[in-house]
């Protein structure tokens, strides 16, 4: 993830979302550095459309939204474009813009080869920053498999690995579950190199 130089410049949150907001194209911020938005291939917009449909299908009935990759959400000296967003309740923004979300109740990334590092380390100690954030899911491209963190009342986060079409996940702050089959509905898996 290259950073845009500014003359060795430290950009301000304000200067970011002046830049941002005029932009033609997404940037992430991360302590005063820009961030170019990779494009996602097909398998990663599919899995994060399809988790934001099943969402959307079972929390019709209650308080809750569902945004996708367009939305920012504001972190301490951060802001991000998760892949899937859903508040719980009303959404609070930064401003009247409200093109920057505050209060995250589920946030999920789809891992890619360039990001997974950076999803699973330094953007979740940040979401863990954020104290409406609940669950953190992080979701493979490859293979049928979801990781869950779920924040605890001590504030530790409680790990769990689901895998296969078969799996189905407890989305306790939602009061609802998640089928892996499907957040891989029409996903086709490319065969292992190494499979007999």
């Amino acid at each position: 993830m290259p950073a845009l130089s500014k003359a060795n410049h430290s950009w301000s949150e304000e200067e970011y979302l002046t830049f941002e907001r005029a932009s033609d194209t997404k940037h992430e911020f991360y302590d005063g550095a820009i961030y170019d938005m990779v494009g996602g291939t097909a398998r990663h917009t599919l899995i994060a459309g399809n988790v934001a449909s099943s969402l959307r299908n079972t929390l019709r009935p209650r308080r809750c939204l569902i945004y996708q990759s367009d939305l920012r959400v504001k972190m301490q000296r951060s802001y991000t474009y998760p892949d899937v967003i859903v508040v719980r309740g009303e959404p609070r923004f930064t401003d009247a813009s409200e093109d920057t979300l505050i209060n995250p109740t589920l946030i999920v990334e789809v891992l890619s080869p360039s990001t997974e590092h950076f999803d699973r380390n330094e953007k979740f100690r940040r979401y863990q920053q954020v104290e409406s954030v609940q669950t953190y899911l992080l979701i493979a491209q490859e293979t049928a498999r979801l990781e869950q963190y779920v924040r605890q009342p001590d504030q530790r986060w409680l790990y769990s690995l689901h895998e296969g079409l078969e799996s189905v996940v407890a989305l306790t702050a939602l009061d609802c579950a998640l089928p892996l089959a499907e957040v891989y509905e029409n996903v086709v898996f490319t065969p292992s190199p190494n499979a007999d």
